[in-house]
Parts: structure tokens; sequence; C-alpha cells
């Protein structure tokens, strides 16, 4: 299988996704604006969206694939089969407590992660509704993703990669369609969370079914792979989830700023999980894979050529897509959100934020490329020590920069504590001589940052006045950033081509 073929597909599915997800944010910033009814809701499916990614598609991920790799690589189609039934068996055991504690210490969990709403009794008792309505989800998405490792495993890239688009219809409609009949309303957005996660495990099981690794129940805590499933996911929870960390402390921050702020940082998210997505988790998703195979095979020139590629592409695709989002933060918020009640000062404070998120971009996607560098040769330690300090230097950063930049500060924070990450990741890989970059770095480096700087240029001196963003209408607005992401895109291809980049260049096989 061509990896440059199968990021394409990769990448375009979860755009999809993203794309669908951007008209279920304007149908939620048009029905709610930035309001209290959206900082509780917002807070409310942070938390499970949160266990998500710390636990099922972070440090289980992370331990499942690797170890299922090398039983697919090495053993027997049983035991193979085995290891999944039993780590299925035991994941949905475990998920059915979590949701069930969740759902009883909602009250609890609330006052621990948005302090700040204690003292409005009506926002609080909203956040513990909406939470106990969501809370289930992790259900769902956990075994989601433990279906996702295995189609990952089995090279089935594409059916994990659109099925979280189901998430953002089951949002579209229940807003668009649904939510006058919830008092309040915004109850539509967490019942829309429960279908959602419903949907998305319905549509993977066909797919598991069909490559006859359909999960049994079988409970059996001393099969070998599960206990080693279990040792690397103790630590990789922390080590490949610190930015969800942060962003949770950021909203215990965030909750005791002006009402909005909550809303302004999820909106400016939601915009950086475009590229997020559509690399980072992407490129991410198509190495692990190969890199656990390479490891299984002692191949450690191959490993180490595929981990470069893996940065190369990040790279040439991380660094414009920062830049874009920095030049054009106010006209993407105000074509995407800035309609109802989303005002335009809600616009200016999410642009505020937008921009500091950009500044670490090119660090949170690197994170997702050099972790399962670490996680394929089965080692957790390293990532967690990494993490650890990260997170306290980004918590470091909270308090510095809450006082004079608001909700921007924190969001500031989470940019540089990624790139710290990263930084930390790279020389770790370094030094432990599993990774050497391969020649040619410096020159490839300067032209990426040459045509970065030209089409920064080129968007700057054409995506017009502030104002205009803010007072035309969608039909004018929409056609308007197609044409400004249309003309980056020209302008930053024509500047690679012009220094010599091809395609072909970055084409590379799969591990056998």
């Amino acid at each position: 299988m061509n990896l440059l073929r199968a990021l394409a597909t990769v990448s375009s599915l979860t755009m999809v996704s993203r794309v669908l997800g951007y008209a279920r944010d304007f149908f939620i910033a048009r029905l709610f604006g930035a309001s209290l009814a959206t900082d509780a809701f917002f807070v409310a499916f942070k938390i499970p969206n949160l266990l998500r990614r710390m636990f099922a598609e972070g440090a289980f991920s992370q331990a499942f694939v690797p170890i299922l790799s090398g039983y697919k690589q090495a053993g027997t189609p049983e035991e193979t089969r085995s290891l999944i039934d039993s780590v299925s068996t035991l994941l949905f055991l475990a998920l059915v407590a979590t949701a069930a504690l969740g759902i009883v210490a909602a009250p609890l969990i609330v006052s621990v992660t948005a302090p700040g709403f204690v003292g409005e009794p009506e926002k609080f008792a909203l956040t513990v509704q909406l939470l106990r309505i969501t809370f289930p989800y992790i259900v769902f998405i956990s075994l989601v993703a433990l279906a996702a490792g295995v189609l990952n495993t089995w090279s089935r890239f594409a059916v994990p990669a659109v099925t979280p688009a189901l998430l953002n219809v089951s949002f579209i409609v229940g807003a668009a369609f649904f939510a006058q009949y919830f008092d309040p309303p915004v109850l539509v957005l967490a019942w829309a969370v429960f279908a959602g996660g419903v949907l998305q495990l319905a549509f993977q099981l066909p797919f598991l079914v069909r490559l006859g690794v359909m999960p049994r129940w079988r409970l059996s805590l001393s099969h070998p792979g599960v206990r080693r499933v279990l040792t690397l996911m103790a630590p990789a929870a922390f080590g490949v989830s610190v930015s969800q960390v942060s962003l949770l402390i950021n909203q215990v921050f965030a909750s005791f700023l002006v009402t909005g702020s909550v809303s302004w940082l999820y909106y400016a998210d939601r915009l950086m999980e475009l590229p997020a997505g559509v690399l980072g988790v992407a490129v991410g998703t198509i190495l692990l894979p190969s890199l656990s195979k390479y490891h299984a095979a002692a191949n450690q020139e191959e490993y180490a050529r595929l981990l470069d590629w893996g940065l190369r592409i990040t790279v040439l695709l991380a660094l414009p897509s920062a830049a874009a989002l920095a030049v054009l933060a106010l006209p993407f918020i105000a074509t995407l959100f800035h309609y109802g009640r989303f005002s335009a000062q809600d616009a200016w404070m999410t642009q505020q934020a937008l921009i500091a998120y950009s500044v670490g971009l090119v660090g949170m996607i690197l994170v997702k490329i050099l972790a399962p560098g670490f996680y394929a040769r089965q080692n957790v330690i390293t990532p967690v020590k990494i993490g650890v300090l990260t997170l306290l230097a980004t918590q470091a950063m909270n308090l510095a920069f809450i006082g004079p930049l608001k909700h921007a500060g924190l969001a500031l924070a989470i940019g540089l504590g990624a790139c710290l990450n990263a930084g930390l990741l790279y020389r770790m890989l370094r030094k432990h001589g599993i990774y050497a970059p391969q020649p040619g770095w410096p020159v490839f480096f300067l032209k990426v940052a040459a045509s970065v700087a030209f089409m920064a240029v080129v968007l700057f001196t054409t995506m017009g006045e502030p104002g205009w963003w803010l007072s035309a209408s969608w039909r004018l607005k929409v056609p308007a950033v197609i044409g400004l992401v249309v003309l980056g895109t020209a302008a930053y291809a024509a500047c690679l081509l012009a220094f010599g980049f091809r395609p072909r260049d970055f084409s590379r096989r799969a591990a056998p």
C-alpha cells in the first residue's frame, strides 16, 4: 500500500467529517451564540470527549495497535482473535462502570472541572444535567476506537476516517429539526452526542464482521496480550494526552473569566481541529501500524526512514496551515460563526484565541507523529516523563498569560506547551538512536519556509478589511473565503513547484 495514497484517502475523509463539524458549529453558534447555555454544553461535552481522547483514541490505541500488529504478524489467527475478544470484553466492562460512575458523580465532576460555575446555580445545574446525558458517549466511542484500531491494523483506513462524520450529522439533524422540542433547547445537543455515539459504533460493526474479527465475549484477565495492553495503557494515558489535560485545566481557568470565554476557546479549538485532524491524526494513524511492524521485524533502518517521511510530510503541510489560520482568522470565524446570536464581539474574541492557538499548531501535529515513534516500540515511560514536564510548563504559562491576555493567554499556553512537548520528544528520539534525520533537511525546511512566507503575504494583501467580513452576508463571505483558500493553496503550491518539489518525491510504501 502506498502511504501517500493512504494519507490522501484518510485526510480527505477526515476533511468530510471536519466540514460537517463546521456545519454543526454553524447551527450551534446561530442558535445559541456564546452564552450560558453553550458554556454549559461545552463543559459537559468536554469531559467524555476528554476521556475519549485520553483513553480510547489515545492510550488505548497506542497500547493496543502495536500489540495487535505483533500478534497479526507473528501469531496464529486464533491467537489474534483471542486477543481481540479478551481486550474487547474487558474494555466493555470497564466502560460501563466508568459511565455509571460518571452519571452518579456528575455534580462533583462539574465542581472540579468548572469550579467557576458553582457560584452560578443555573449554569451549574444545566451543566450537570447535560453531563449526565453525554457521559454514556464514552462507552460507544471507546468501542469505536477499538474497532478502528482493528480496522487500521488490517489497513482498512477509510472506514475509521469517515466514521466521526456521523456524530456531526447527529448534531446537525438535532439542532436543525428538534431543538424546539426540548426545554431548554440546548438539551438537544446532549442527546445528539448520545445518538452520534450509537451511530458510529453501528456503522463500524459490519466491517468487523466482514473481516471475520467481530469481538466475542471472552473475559480473560490472565491473557498475556491483555496484561501487556494494560501495562502500556496506564502511563500512555498521560503521555499521549498532555494537550487534553491542559485543555481541561484551561477550562478550569476559563470558568472564572467572563461568560463566553469557554465558548470562544471552543470555537477557536474547533478551527484548529481541521488541520490537527486532517494532518496529525491522519499521519499518526497510518504510521503506527507500519512502525509496529518494522519494530517487530527489527528493521531499524526502515523504522527511522518512515519517521523521517512522517516529519517531512508534517512540516510540508502543517506550516502553511498554521500561517493561513493566523492570517485568515477573522474571515474564517466570520464566515462560519458570525450569525444569529454570535456577535461581532464574539468573533473578535474568538480570533484572539485562534491566533494564539495557531502559534503551536505545528507542535500539536508533530506530537502525533513523534509519540508513535516511542509507542510502536512499546516505550511509554519516555513520553510520560516528557508529558509531565510539558504539563507543568503549560500551567506555569497559564498563570503568566491569563492576567494580561485573558482567554487568549490560555490558548497561547496550550500552543507553546505543544511545541515544547514536540521538541523534547524529538530530542529523545535522537538521543536514544531511534531516529536520525535523512540528508537534505536544511534545504528542505528553507524552501518550505520561503513558500509559506510568500503565501502569507499573498493572503494578507488580498483578504480585505475586517469590517467587510463582519457585515457581509454569508452569500458573499462563503465564496470569498473559499477563494482565499484556493489562492493561498495555489501560491504555496506554485512556490514549491518552482523550488523543485514533486508529489512523487514523497511516495512511500507501507510495511509489508
